[in-house]
């Protein structure tokens, strides 16, 4: 019988290591730690700094319940790699508020009742954290008035509607949620 045929001259496969050391801030803490190269910033969150308040709804980037802010703006955690952000800075809705006080956009949730179940509500709240962030610093949206391309952007309900609408409620509590970021830019 042939040598070859029985694989005794092939070459074993390399081992290929498939963790990565990165640093990352959240929520203020500067921690480091090996992730899984398909790890995403959702399940790091979730199970290694047990940070629950992201949900994994559609795991697709499109419900936006898994929003937190990542070096300021607003992502979709199920879609980023945790790999990829070494030395990020992550901010998630347990990360908004100082100390006792809530963030003014935490607030406003609370004091119009905008949710309902509470599923959607964390991300709902990061995403108008940096919906707000980036209207201050002049990002249109599809219905900016296009001369205002460099000056924050006025919100009314249009817009505000139109910048979170990445941002899905099963329960339908939209209009509390714009009449609560109203209340913010108030």
């Amino acid at each position: 019988m042939d040598s070859l045929a029985l694989g005794a001259d092939l070459e074993p496969e390399p081992v290929v290591d498939e963790h990565s050391t990165v640093t990352l801030f959240v929520n203020g803490e500067e921690t480091t730690l090996t992730v899984d190269h398909r790890a995403t910033v959702l399940e790091t969150l979730r199970e290694r700094f047990g940070l629950t308040g992201a949900k994994k709804g559609c795991d697709h980037g499109q419900c936006g319940a898994c929003t937190v802010l990542v070096d300021g703006r607003r992502i979709n955690s199920c879609l980023l790699l945790a790999v990829t952000q070494d030395g990020a800075t992550v901010t998630t809705v347990e990360g908004l508020a100082d100390g006792e006080s809530l963030h003014p956009v935490q607030q406003a949730f609370v004091e119009r009742d905008a949710l309902q179940c509470g599923f959607c509500t964390p991300g709902q709240i990061c995403s108008a954290v940096g919906m707000l962030r980036e209207a201050a610093d002049g990002h249109p949206s599809h219905v900016t008035e296009p001369d205002t391309a460099t000056e924050p952007v006025a919100l009314d309900a249009d817009e505000i509607r139109e910048r979170m609408s990445g941002n899905l409620c099963r329960c339908g509590a939209y209009p509390r949620i714009v009449e609560a970021i109203e209340d913010v830019i108030e």
